[in-house]
């Protein structure tokens, strides 16, 4: 249970407080979701008392503020409610998206029970804000509807929580809560530190040893104020508290009262620990050990942890025995072969994007290829197959340089920030500039390329010849005159439960519009979006088409999901595929990090469709391969199917030869534009060289600008921004 200073802030939100929210904007921690679509999760820490600390602790709560704001109706009266525990569960699946926190009953109630108490601040927010004056006395007119949280608050909503706070009986409960914690005796002046981090605090500042402090320590420094002063009465309690400490047992101290409590000479509620704040009871503080002994899930986290550092170092030790390898090779290699410049890349010096191979393909920095004859690397002759490269930004934290700097004896790609090192010739992309000079001019270099192709019916585009974007026009406009100009403005899209099997809502920020806008890389809520587009212009009211095709769910089955949640994602695909009982075939934009591509899996005839933009196999994707592989079969098992006993462990993989990409950006349009071909050529089985009538080498600038007008034009129509 909250403490005493806890209940008076959420009853009385302070003026000062209000007028700095509504000057900063809504919080919506939009942060959080960009590094989710990036597969980015947020370590969290606990104490001995099992309370949320750590540098991400108050990120953690801001952002349980925002879930509770999107999920949970202010008309709700009651946390307990059972109404609620569809949205308790969404707000809960949501934080494990993002933070890595085990999916157990005492964590799950903590953070549930925080919810709770940022559910009770916002009411009490809203009602302070705008139900009464600054003297704190309810208003007899009718409040303004808050139209800056109409993302959180319907009219009707509005209209009943109004009616709720008028009623007399909850003015009543209201001026009595309001009077006893208008002045309280011993005044808490850690602010939102909270008791759990203000333990951290002095635990780290002091360099103790000590995993936790008694109560009475953390009540009196709670209650110091910025000069360090102590009031005599503060002090004298916590005195006393000492005297009392020598004198009563534990047991004693917890089968009764605790000492706090009895200088305080105040009752003990029960589950309640005074002076330890959220989330801390009689259990964990004198139940729980100290020290414990680890739990078989830590113990087996732990081995693979190590076995993980086992496999690093054989990587490394493999590295360096390359290193030298490459070193007496760099020795026989003539000086005429080396400083020859490379014909493939323009001469000179070119931003490029730098990929690895192993162990996925992948997009891992970004710097300058240097193309000039004579160029050696640290006095050396470059290896062959190799070109000197600038590094400038790195994607990939983890990933290892293709050849060790012998030089520098630098391993990671981390640690060449700002230096040269050397880089395969297959694996450096120059960044694209043709686009820069024109949608016609790039159509007309890559058309000689492409035969017998026939371009999508988007009957709002003009001519190639003439191409505007005259939707992404429109759309950056009405953005530019709208609250979404505004950084960390979003908006909802409900995404009925017939697209992915479940009901859920996407939420589109300014940003993944300004990707659009920029042609940058696509988050998973631009790629929802557009199958949004898909259901509601080709399948709704279509049977033929909506019994056909069918789509699995970005956010739920992605590369960090499946490395952490393994189960959890084969239970979804599973369901999913278990929802029809005729042929379907399920669209899966898959996100590995840091590339989209797509897998088109009929489950029944066991075939999964692999299409890579980037020409990569799927066995670069081990994690992913293995999930749809043991889904199938579980699949088969549930619905009792018989298969031939030479294929009962064998699932058939077709790599797809679709068209590819020429850069580190288009994947996710090329996601898009193929589940647009797909669906418009209405047919399960997709040909090995894809179909004849959208063939080539790799989509034009035009291509890809069609479906960005569709997308933008579904924005429009939607009146998603306005």
């Amino acid at each position: 249970m909250a403490s005493d200073q806890e209940n008076s802030q959420d009853a009385n939100a302070p003026d000062d407080t209000s007028e700095k929210e509504i000057t900063r904007g809504i919080t919506i921690m939009k942060s959080i979701i960009r590094d989710r679509d990036k597969a980015v999760t947020y370590n969290v820490n606990w104490n001995a008392d099992n309370q949320l600390i750590g540098s991400n602790a108050a990120k953690l709560a801001s952002y349980i503020g925002t879930l509770v704001r999107m999920h949970i109706p202010i008309t709700a009266t009651r946390w307990s409610n059972k109404e609620l525990g569809s949205a308790k569960d969404k707000i809960w699946t949501e934080i494990l998206r993002s933070f890595n926190i085990e999916d157990t009953t005492i964590r799950k109630k903590y953070i549930l029970q925080l919810a709770g108490k940022r559910h009770r601040g916002w009411r009490t927010f809203l009602t302070n804000k705008y139900l009464k004056d600054k003297e704190k006395n309810f208003v007899e007119y009718d409040p303004e509807y808050p139209v800056k949280y109409a993302i959180f608050i319907t009219e009707e909503e509005w209209v009943a929580f109004v009616a709720q706070r008028r009623d007399e009986n909850f003015k009543k409960v209201s001026a009595t809560n309001r009077e006893r914690a208008s002045n309280p005796t011993y005044a808490y002046k850690k602010g939102r530190l909270g008791y759990a981090r203000l333990e951290e605090k002095i635990l780290d500042e002091t360099k103790s040893d000590a995993t936790s402090l008694p109560p009475h320590v953390l009540w009196k420094e709670a209650r110091v104020g910025k000069d360090g002063t102590v009031r005599d009465d503060v002090q004298h309690i916590y005195d006393e508290c000492e005297t009392l400490s020598q004198s009563i047992s534990t047991a004693e101290d917890q089968e009764n009262r605790s000492v706090l409590s009895r200088a305080l000479n105040v009752p003990e509620y029960p589950g309640r620990v005074r002076g330890k704040g959220h989330g801390c009871t009689p259990t964990s503080l004198y139940k729980n050990p100290r020290r414990r002994n680890p739990s078989n899930q830590e113990v087996m986290e732990t081995l693979q942890a190590l076995q993980a550092q086992v496999l690093q170092l054989q990587k490394d030790n493999e590295r360096y025995r390359c290193m030298e390898k490459c070193s007496s090779q760099l020795k026989e290699t003539s000086e005429k072969a080396s400083i020859n410049c490379q014909n493939k890349f323009p001469e000179g010096i070119s931003s490029c994007q730098l990929y690895l191979s192993s162990p996925t393909y992948r997009l891992v920095g970004k710097g300058k290829v240097h193309n000039t004859s004579g160029d050696l690397l640290h006095h050396r002759p470059l290896p062959d197959g190799h070109l000197k490269v600038s590094v400038d930004v790195v994607l990939d934290k983890d990933a290892l340089l293709p050849i060790p700097d012998i030089v520098s004896e630098t391993t990671f790609l981390r640690d060449a920030i700002g230096s040269f090192v050397a880089w395969p010739l297959d694996l450096i992309f120059i960044d694209d500039e043709v686009f820069a000079q024109g949608s016609q001019h790039l159509s007309q270099k890559i058309g000689s390329r492409q035969k017998n192709k026939r371009d999508l019916p988007v009957t709002s585009l003009p001519k190639k010849g003439a191409f505007v974007p005259r939707y992404q026009i429109s759309l950056e406009t009405l953005v530019d005159s709208s609250d979404m100009a505004t950084a960390g403005a979003i908006r909802l899209l409900d995404m009925e439960e017939d697209i992915f099997g479940y009901s859920c809502t996407e939420t589109i920020g300014k940003e993944d519009l300004e990707h659009i806008f920029r042609h940058q890389e696509l988050g998973v809520g631009v790629i929802h979006t557009y199958i949004r587009f898909l259901y509601d212009n080709f399948m709704r009211g279509n049977d033929q088409l909506s019994n056909r095709f069918r789509f699995v769910s970005s956010s739920l089955v992605n590369k960090a999901l499946i490395c952490r949640e393994p189960d959890s994602c084969r239970e979804y695909l599973v369901k999913r595929f278990m929802a029809s009982s005729t042929n379907n075939l399920y669209l899966w934009p898959y996100n590995s990090g840091c590339h989209w591509l797509l897998l088109a899996i009929d489950p029944l005839k066991e075939v999964v469709y692999f299409l890579n933009s980037i020409d990569g196999e799927w066995t670069n994707y081990p994690d992913m391969k293995q999930l749809v592989d043991t889904s199938i079969k579980v699949f088969r098992s549930q619905r009792q199917a018989r298969v031939p006993r030479t294929k009962s462990s064998n699932i058939t993989w077709i790599k797809v030869q679709c068209p590819l990409q020429r850069n580190g950006i288009d994947c996710g349009y090329f996601v898009m534009r193929f589940m647009r071909e797909i669906i418009n050529m209405n047919q399960i089985e997709i040909p090995i060289t894809y179909f004849d009538e959208y063939k080539c080498a790799h989509y034009t600038r035009l291509q890809l600008e069609q479906i960005k007008e569709e997308l933008c034009q579904y924005f429009i129509e939607k009146r998603l921004i306005i």
